[in-house]
């Protein structure tokens, strides 16, 4: 928690007011409607994973949580899979990630296995596995780096 401070101070004071996402336009970094996207995603931290969960009551799995986060924050239907989600949007480079961005691992034998919102300062949250719960990572620690996948921005016009 921490290493989170700054970051969640950094969003705490460009989260002073809240809007939508403009219609049809990407979503922007530093966007209030990011900023309480990104909140609402740090809020669930702690919560049980879950195979196929979809809800804060009953746990999550990975695609799952980023798709109820982007629906109850921004009303936007994602895909339910990650894969699925890995179309989406346009292709962002790791060294432009911003706030809000959705970061995709190869961790099983299928690229796009996996999904997560990314956060800032190299820092991302996700539903990890089965035993776990919704956490927030390091892009750079060697498990996550190694198993990167590539990033995408989504826009309204993008789904």
């Amino acid at each position: 928690m921490k290493k989170l401070l700054p970051l969640l101070m950094l969003m705490l004071v460009s989260a002073c007011t809240s809007s939508p996402p403009k219609e049809g336009g990407s979503l922007q970094s530093g966007d209030p409607a990011i900023n309480d996207m990104t909140f609402y995603a740090m809020s669930l931290d702690g919560t049980p994973y879950r195979p196929g969960g979809e809800a804060p009551a009953d746990g999550f799995d990975c695609s799952g949580f980023v798709q109820h986060v982007f629906d109850h924050s921004l009303g936007m239907k994602l895909p339910r899979t990650s894969r699925e989600m890995s179309s989406l949007g346009d292709h962002i480079e790791l060294h432009h990630l911003t706030p809000g961005d959705l970061v995709f691992f190869k961790t099983t034998s299928k690229p796009f296995s996996h999904v997560g919102i990314y956060l800032g300062e190299s820092q991302f949250i996700h539903a990890p596995r089965i035993g776990s719960s919704i956490r927030i990572e390091n892009l750079n620690v060697g498990y996550w780096r190694a198993r990167y996948n590539g990033a995408r921005r989504v826009s309204r016009r993008s789904l």
